[in-house]
């Protein structure tokens, strides 16, 4: 049972903008929203881009284009860090006053000189506190010209604790922790300094992220506990896997979430599939992001790595194509049945309605693309392999397909009347069902393989099956 917050929930997605939206980051980002949605709290999209040699305005599209795809609407936001100098600013000034900051005059080989030292030493390499005010230290002269860099006056003593909603309780000696460099020489703010005013001013009650965030945490609480911000609950989901154990990469197929609508991927299949990716509701595999988040709660969440695995995947939207609206997937599939030739008015505009054709198709493929492809037998001319025809139009069969053309002409257009007119013909002629069936196959659609032929017939319409038997006999 999920114990309910004490504050309303507020919950943030805060991707850096250095590339696509990642599967990774899409669960996290689901997962943040869904835990907002389960509340009725609010749900913040936050874009770090202080990266300013790696972020790029493409990328920030990309993960907004993502997010939209997931269906993940924000409450409030897109907030850009890159917007917020001013505000950092003044934090920076704040903690200068108050003493929990400082200006620092090292170079930068000065301070790689203190951390060899460190190592030669058999210690954690750290900046040595050469310009950290203490009472009674008398600190070095000012270098002439030489801009300083602004760090946060880290605690020296104790210890950093927090109960990872995901991994438990965390500790981090505050030994194990420099003096972070908050401001650089020319007073742009640093990642972890960003991130902690942001959550402030944000008022972020739980933050969720993935486990290489964990070092940043205890960084990021003292700076908040030195400005007097009460501290968000933080949970760090482990990594996701490629089938074969290793870290998530392109080996492994699509890493992008971009790369699964153009695969004929729908969203709530992706959503329902990242969502088992690290939590569980009992055994529960299949449901939609409604269900979702009204069980969505911080106690399932698994602290072991998940497996990606594209069969599942292929599964779960297997399934909800086989749900959805067969007008949406009309509109997904035409794009991709029109680039490979698909004519979509017959030469009398007899061509089938494409929603229809779908949805006698649909129980068989895995993605919408397969379905496009599926379908395109109904939309180009036939053109059968003359080898099978003259393995299947046999002299044997010919008069059964005369009878056939004559009985269509008359016969009530339904799926279940074709059926039994066919089974007369069979019998009329001392013939089974493949016998008929195969070479009718080839000569209507051009192709073996295909869904019922009584079906299949009813939806090309009489003229077009009679035609095209026609041109045989």
């Amino acid at each position: 049972m999920t114990t309910a917050p004490t504050s309303p929930v507020r919950t943030r997605f805060a991707p850096s903008p250095t590339g696509f939206l990642h599967l990774g980051g899409a669960r996290t980002a689901l997962y943040s929203w869904a835990y907002a949605r389960h509340f009725g709290g609010t749900f913040v999209l936050r874009i770090e881009d202080t990266d300013l040699e790696r972020s790029t305005p493409e990328a920030v599209q990309a993960i907004i284009d993502g997010m939209q795809w997931l269906g993940l609407d924000h409450d409030e936001g897109p907030f850009y860090q890159m917007q917020r100098m001013d505000r950092y600013r003044e934090v920076i000034a704040q903690m200068l006053a108050a003493g929990t900051a400082y200006h620092c005059y090292c170079m930068p080989e000065e301070v790689e000189a203190m951390r060899e030292r460190f190592r030669a030493a058999g210690e954690k390499p750290r900046y040595d506190g050469t310009w950290r005010p203490e009472e009674g230290k008398t600190l070095p002269a000012i270098p002439e010209g030489r801009k300083p860099v602004v760090r946060f006056k880290n605690p020296l003593e104790g210890d950093v604790t927090w109960n990872d909603v995901v991994k438990g309780p965390i500790t981090i000696s505050n030994r194990e922790l420099d003096d972070l460099i908050i401001a650089r020489t020319d007073g742009t703010p640093t990642y972890n300094f960003c991130v902690a005013v942001d959550d402030w001013d944000m008022r972020i009650t739980h933050v969720l992220r993935g486990d290489d965030h964990v070092n940043n945490t205890p960084r990021q609480i003292n700076i908040l506990r030195a400005i007097g911000a009460q501290l968000p609950e933080y949970g760090h989901l482990p990594m996701i896997l490629g089938s074969d154990g290793q870290k998530l990469s392109k080996r492994h197929g699509a890493v992008s979430v971009m790369e699964y609508p153009a695969q004929g991927y729908l969203p709530e299949a992706m959503l329902n599939y990242l969502a088992r990716l690290g939590w569980s509701h009992g055994d529960d595999e299949v449901f939609s992001m409604e269900q979702f988040c009204a069980w969505f709660n911080l106690e399932h969440l698994t602290a072991s790595p998940a497996q990606f695995n594209n069969e599942k995947l292929a599964w779960l939207n297997n399934h909800w194509i086989k749900q959805a609206d067969n007008a949406r997937l009309a509109e997904l599939a035409k794009p991709r049945m029109l680039e490979a030739g698909a004519v979509f008015e017959g030469a009398q505009g007899l061509a089938p309605e494409l929603p229809t054709v779908l949805a006698l198709l649909k129980e068989r493929t895995n993605t919408v693309n397969e379905l496009a492809d599926a379908a395109m037998l109904f939309y180009r001319e036939p053109q059968p392999d003359a080898a099978l025809m003259t393995q299947h139009f046999t002299d044997a069969v010919k008069p059964a397909l005369a009878l056939f053309a004559e009985r269509i002409k008359t016969v009530e257009w339904t799926k279940e009347a074709i059926a039994a007119m066919i089974k007369e013909v069979l019998a009329a002629n001392g013939l089974k069902m493949p016998q008929l069936a195969m070479p009718l196959r080839l000569i209507v659609t051009g192709q073996l393989q295909t869904p019922a032929i009584d079906a299949v017939l009813q939806l090309f319409g009489r003229d077009v099956v009679l035609a095209r038997v026609g041109k045989y006999l």
